[in-house]
């Protein structure tokens, strides 16, 4: 199956500095290796989301490290890469900075498990019914 990329995603990636660049590139392929079903769109105007029956994460640049926004505040983290959002209600973050190292089988876990739970119709359905 093909990557289903988006030209606002390129974009989006194209008008940053080059480690940024190199980290998002990273995110995007860990994240269309999660689940090539995955979508790429544009939010906000220019803010990249990666969705599937839902929002799975989104991308946001800034001056000293990226967020990668992810949609599902439920869950597991057992590697502890979520370093932003504990608590938060919605969604939680990992902010990635220059040089920092990918946690790539952590990160994909994670990922599957958002996709997984909004095949099964979001977490706010899921968390209803328990």
């Amino acid at each position: 199956m093909a990557i289903r990329t988006h030209a606002g995603v390129d974009s989006y990636l194209d008008g940053l500095p080059e480690w940024q660049r190199d980290i998002c590139r990273d995110l995007r392929e860990i994240i269309h290796d999660a689940d090539p079903e995955i979508e790429e769109t544009i939010k906000r105007t220019v803010q990249p989301y990666f969705v599937l029956q839902g929002n799975v994460c989104a991308l946001l640049a800034t001056k000293d490290h990226i967020n990668l926004f992810l949609y599902d505040p439920t869950v597991p983290d057992p590697a502890g890469i979520i370093n932003q959002g504990h608590g938060n209600a919605t969604g939680r973050a990992i902010q990635i900075y220059r040089d920092d190292p990918i946690d790539r089988p952590a990160l994909t876990e994670l990922l599957r498990a958002i996709v997984a739970n909004n095949r099964a119709g979001g977490w706010r359905r899921l968390q209803k019914g328990s």
